[in-house]
């Protein structure tokens, strides 16, 4: 089957009260409009047209990575009508599927049904409807005695009668021949809103006598978003599907409720996720994991075994087999942690390589740090890269012992099993095995703390 796709993206969004495109706000890290393609990617289209308008240039660049797309623009928000009038030159002969930009919730499987049941009846066109009495603003699918399509007519225009003999919506996703396409110069604009209205193909197709039918389907899945009310309602039924289905593959949510995971997120068996986590950004955790409270984990790779302490933050790094991370851990992007490392609390590493066995356990800044395996860092260490214009690298051999409160000054390498004293400042290369000493000669002064308390009582009585 020659299969087309018309996905409907140039609406306003007033509703939205945004200067951002309607079809760009996210739900879970994701444009609306992402969503409609992935829906019909595996649909495996000829062509998929996604009609534009206004914004149409930051959609087109949000999309960027989607080759498959052709682009038309609407130039005049005159209506779907006229929207699927200007997507027909680019439709090659065939089938056509359109739907709307602004409905995340559709599902591949109820488009394929859509279509096999339209190819199976041999209609020349068919739609989606729903039965929800809580959702208004969808037209309603008129029916004749014998229960055949004759027409929608949108909610705004309906009668009372007509509101209460027809329950049935209209969801919005047609499935039709090109051959209907020719129908579309027949739409009339509609006097109270100047727009062409695609649902008036569904009367004229009747009243051609040409073979067209209705499919109902789950309300959930053709709700669409015009506020932002609805923008999160439609967020949380995404989020708990996406839960639901790493449950049933042998993830644990403590609480599912605050848990949020992004569609492109992939997690491994038997890893407990603990509330109020962020899990972003095509992230992968690995088997047996565990995150803890607070954490926020984005574009990142977890290895098995890995545990994330509380209120930590990973972006844009790889963490080892077995590691830990955190509490209050900071991995800034293009961070590398190797197995069974500890980065502890109040720690930061920022485009670092940490060895294998490694552990800076706290109150530490590793920066543009290369650190070899089995290091041990001491509390208050920070690696000093840059000197107001460039960043410089610090080379941590294995086996080497830095001690508390140390300053490495980049660039500089602390040579294999070399031990660091603790408060030194180091500003050259440190030999392998030696020992590394920077600061005063300490003194103690015997008797002073009373000589100050006598010298300032004496000052005290003479004045």
């Amino acid at each position: 089957m020659n299969l087309s796709v018309v996905i409907l993206a140039a609406g306003k969004g007033k509703r939205m009260k945004s200067l951002l495109p309607k079809v760009l706000h996210e739900a879970l890290g994701r444009p609306m409009l992402q969503y409609t393609i992935d829906a019909v990617k595996p649909l495996k289209p000829q062509k998929t047209v996604v009609v534009i308008g206004n914004g149409a240039e930051a959609v087109k660049k949000r999309m960027n990575g989607e080759d498959h797309l052709s682009f038309v623009v609407q130039e005049k928000l005159l209506g779907t009508g006229d929207a699927v009038s200007t997507a027909k030159k680019e439709l090659k002969k065939g089938t056509v599927l359109v739907l709307n930009g602004d409905c995340p919730l559709i599902t591949t499987k109820t488009l394929k049904g859509l279509l096999t049941n339209h190819r199976r009846n041999k209609n020349v066109l068919s739609f989606l409807t729903f039965i929800d009495d809580s959702m208004p603003g969808y037209g309603r699918v008129l029916r004749d005695e014998k229960g055949r399509v004759t027409g929608i007519v949108e909610d705004k225009h309906a009668t009372p009668e007509e509101k209460i003999k027809f329950k049935e919506l209209n969801g919005g996703v047609y499935v039709m021949e090109t051959d209907v396409l020719k129908h579309l110069d027949r739409i009339k604009m509609n006097s109270s809103s100047g727009e062409y209205y695609l649902t008036d193909i569904v009367g004229i197709v009747s009243r051609a006598g040409k073979r067209l039918e209705a499919y109902v389907c789950p309300a959930e899945e053709i709700s669409g978003v015009n506020n932002r009310e609805e923008l999160y309602k439609i967020s949380d039924i995404i989020k708990r599907r996406i839960i639901v289905k790493w449950m049933e593959n042998g993830v644990t949510f403590i609480d599912p409720d605050t848990a949020f995971v992004h569609p492109s997120v992939t997690i491994g068996r038997d890893t407990v996720i603990y509330p109020n986590t962020y899990l972003e950004d095509k992230t992968r955790i690995g088997k047996n994991c565990v995150i803890y409270p607070g954490a926020r984990i984005s574009e990142s790779v977890l290895g098995d075994g890995v545990t994330v302490k509380d209120n930590s933050l990973i972006e844009k790094s790889r963490v080892g087999n077995g590691s830990t991370i955190g509490p209050f851990a900071h991995l800034r992007p293009n961070s590398v942690i190797g197995r069974d490392v500890k980065i502890g609390n109040f720690v930061e590493v920022k485009k670092s390589n940490i060895g294998n066995g490694t552990k800076a356990s706290h109150l530490t800044y590793l920066g543009d740090a290369v650190v070899g395996k089995d290091v041990n860092i001491g509390a208050g260490t920070i690696t000093c890269n840059y000197d107001g214009k460039n960043k410089f690298t610090t080379v941590i051999e294995n086996g080497v012992f830095i001690g508390s409160d140390s300053q490495l000054v980049a660039p500089v390498k602390i040579g294999k099993g070399a031990y660091v004293a603790a408060g030194a400042t180091v500003t050259k290369d440190v030999p392998a095995g030696s020992l590394a000493i920077s600061r005063s000669k300490q003194q103690n002064l015997v008797g002073w703390v009373k000589q100050k308390q006598l010298k300032a009582k004496g000052e005290k009585s003479s004045k």
